[in-house]
């Protein structure tokens, strides 16, 4: 094993122009303005350009972070990809992703892990830095869940809205107190249909005569995710400061996967954390599955929220199921 580490250099990311609020949801099914924004937090979320792929999200988001890295595509040694809407089944997005950047001396790979993705994105990236096989690693969390969404359901179709983060890890000498300092993943199948597309795969594959079927869209049993979902994230929370050996009191900003404000404030309450060090911007984005952590992440650096030297604790879950914790210090 190198005495190596893997650090984030750059954060970037994205969000569609396009925005969803909740009174065009009044239009679409029996909901209201009020009743989504009491029981999720949201109040807007934004929709990705027709004819966009996820790939273009990823592309602005990632152009930011290389940026802020003082980098250049042709730098980088690999990309993970993060996502549950490819552009296409095939090739993966990481490979449309490396074309548009001309990143053509890494190498490309989805990760599939739902709103997890992101987490187990940087848990890969740095276990590859730490192994000596990778220098450079772009890590991106990228989404159209529009594409995905049933917009007859009202029980999903408020939550769901598109966009992209990314973060660029870099290899430095182990002895750096920057850096990914502890990381968990997780997953039990067990679970799996709680939040799935039950067709469009290898089982229940797209024909002429079931183009209509409504399982292509997302489906989620909300109150049993929502139970997994917080004991799942604190779980993970508390075993990647142990791994770190830093006290849960000495993170200095929490960044959860925002899926609903009912699941960060549950979160929060079990972790004793004050409110001010837990991260929110659910009520912009809606759910973005693998997208939230980094646009979130990107959100509270621009922001100052979060500065060099702060130790932050990015948590999130989704179908699999599958969660994940990293705590890093910028």
């Amino acid at each position: 094993m190198n005495n190596v580490k893997a650090v984030i250099t750059g954060i970037g990311s994205y969000a569609p122009e396009r925005v969803m609020s909740n009174s065009d949801f009044e239009k679409l099914v029996d909901t209201s303005d009020e009743w989504i924004r009491t029981r999720t937090g949201i109040s807007e979320r934004r929709i990705k350009a027709d004819g966009a792929g996820t790939s273009d999200l990823a592309h602005e988001a990632s152009k930011k972070a290389l940026k802020r890295a003082g980098l250049e595509p042709e730098d980088l040694d690999l990309i993970l990809f993060g996502t549950v809407t490819p552009d296409y089944q095939v090739p993966s997005a990481a490979c449309i992703l490396q074309e548009k950047m001309g990143a053509f001396n890494a190498a490309a790979m989805d990760v599939g892990a739902a709103c997890a993705s992101f987490i187990f994105g940087l848990a890969t990236g740095s276990a590859y830095i730490s192994a000596g096989l990778y220098e450079r690693i772009l890590v991106i969390g990228a989404e159209s869940l529009s594409t995905i969404t049933d917009y007859k359901d009202r029980s999903t179709c408020v939550l769901f809205g598109d966009g992209a983060g990314a973060v660029v890890l870099e290899s430095r000498n182990g002895s750096t107190k920057e850096g990914i300092l502890g990381t968990v993943i997780r997953t039990d199948g067990r679970h799996s249909k709680l939040l799935w597309i039950p067709a469009g795969g290898s089982v229940r594959p797209v024909r002429p005569d079931n183009v209509n079927d409504p399982g292509l869209f997302l489906e989620m049993a909300g109150n049993e995710v929502f139970k997994l979902a917080v004991r799942a994230m604190c779980s993970a929370a508390e075993e990647a400061c142990r791994r770190a050996d830093v006290a849960i009191e000495d993170v200095d900003l929490v960044i959860p996967h925002q899926a609903n404000i009912r699941i960060i404030n549950a979160l929060t309450k079990r972790l004793n954390l004050p409110e001010d060090k837990v991260f929110i911007n659910i009520e912009k984005y809606g759910n973005t599955s693998s997208a939230s952590v980094p646009l979130a992440l990107d959100e509270a650096y621009s922001s100052g929220r979060i500065k060099a030297g702060d130790n932050v604790l990015m948590v999130a879950f989704g179908g699999g199921m599958a969660w994940g914790a990293t705590l890093v210090r910028l």
